[in-house]
């Protein structure tokens, strides 16, 4: 479905992605591991559009998008979650969901989707008068999925959904996603937690100072090859032969608990 291939990006003469390759399937689930300052975000950013690729091909269903403007990238089912979740928080949860449809012209079906979301995301429909600036964390990472799911799109980009959520809301988060995962949509996320990362994903790829350094899948990665790319393996269980922990969506409740 996805495909970038030698991808590079430049910030003036600061080198952030060098020659990015990576492909992600229908209905995979892929997570992007790296440091601080690997380039995950700006990998994210550059699929859908919000940085242009100086080198390399972005191809989506089998068609060029690194030329196209982000509103048309997004119409073409690419929905993006950004870092630090971005809700509009003096604007009620209801209003949030218009506004993540603002490329949609039929109100018909973006009402039908709005109400699919609230199906998904029971806590967003009593909530969906209330300011989303009142949120909790975790309830704010749900509405700014919802705010990408209203869009009915093909695959979502995922910018660090956990970041700075306590360790409980973080599995909430966790049942969240895994429900998004059980509707068949491709995703691919980006996560510094790599227990929380990959406890979702199918597969990983590694990036390291602008290139990727192993891709592959998750239950192929150990301490050792942790590691060695990231040096940070030996901080994790020792139960990384089971893909850390990852479980199926099916051995989960897949219901998120409001907090």
């Amino acid at each position: 479905m996805l495909t970038l291939e030698d991808v590079g990006v430049r910030y003036g003469r600061t080198r952030a992605l060098d020659g990015v390759s990576l492909t992600v399937s229908a209905a995979e689930f892929v997570c992007l591991i790296g440091a601080n300052g690997a380039g995950k975000t700006t990998t994210l950013k550059a699929i859908s559009g919000l940085v242009r690729a100086a080198a390399g091909r972005i191809v989506f269903d089998g068609r060029e998008i690194q030329r196209l403007a982000p509103q048309e990238i997004l119409r073409r089912g690419i929905a993006h979650c950004p870092e630090g979740r971005r809700v509009f928080p003096y604007m009620t949860v209801d209003e949030n969901l218009q506004m993540g449809a603002y490329v949609r012209t039929d109100a018909a079906d973006v009402a039908r989707d709005r109400e699919r979301v609230f199906a998904h995301f029971p806590i967003l429909a009593e909530r969906r008068r209330q300011p989303a600036g009142t949120l909790s964390g975790g309830e704010q990472a749900m509405l700014a999925v919802g705010r990408a799911l209203i869009n009915d799109p093909k695959i979502i980009l995922i910018d660090e959904p956990s970041a700075g959520l306590a360790p409980s809301v973080v599995e909430d988060l966790l049942d969240v996603l895994l429900q998004v995962r059980s509707l068949g949509l491709t995703m691919l996320l980006v996560e510094q937690n790599i227990r929380f990362g990959l406890r979702l994903a199918d597969s990983a790829c590694l990036l390291q100072k602008g290139r990727i350094v192993y891709s592959g899948p998750t239950t192929d990665l150990d301490q050792d090859r942790l590691a060695t790319y990231l040096g940070v393996g030996r901080l994790l269980s020792d139960d990384l032969s089971a893909g850390l922990g990852r479980q199926p969506a099916q051995q989960r409740s897949g219901k998120p608990r409001s907090r």
